[in-house]
């Protein structure tokens, strides 16, 4: 059924059932999972609503972010494989672009199921900070799984 199952993580109590959800799937189907966690790029100046820092600041606060992220994907990997998945990778993508961040990896990395949890906003929430599960769905060329 599918090969290579993308799992879109943020750490969040939420994307911790997608990511059960696409490891009982990955050993039920005999699946590789694709484990991705997206890395926001840190603001750099005051006019992106930081506070001015020095270039060495930057660099830091940057390298800790992609390290936490790193560290997320993983201990995805290693309950995949501790659960009996037959291939696992854990991967970062930095970009403050999620969605498309996680579509593309989706392609890079020939995945035929992107698996992802709704944070389930409504109304004005949503429409103030947008929707990166809606941005997934409607923007993915392979099935999308999503889970609230």
């Amino acid at each position: 059924m599918y090969k290579r199952i993308l799992v879109a993580t943020d750490g969040s109590a939420l994307s911790e059932q997608a990511v059960v959800a696409a490891i009982d799937l990955a050993v039920l189907t005999g699946a590789e999972l694709v484990s991705v966690t997206v890395a926001h790029l840190q603001p750099y100046g005051y006019f992106e609503g930081s506070m001015v820092l020095g270039q060495r600041e930057i660099e830091a606060n940057q390298r800790q972010v992609e390290m936490n992220a790193q560290h997320l994907v993983d201990a995805v990997k290693a309950k995949a494989l501790g659960r009996g998945v037959k291939s696992a990778q854990a991967i970062v993508m930095t970009s403050n672009q999620v969605a498309e961040a996680l579509i593309t990896t989706a392609k890079n990395q020939q995945c035929d199921l992107i698996v992802m949890a709704s944070h389930g906003r409504r109304s004005l929430a949503r429409l103030l900070m947008g929707s990166e599960t809606l941005h997934v769905l409607t923007h993915s060329h392979i099935p999308v799984l999503v889970l609230r």
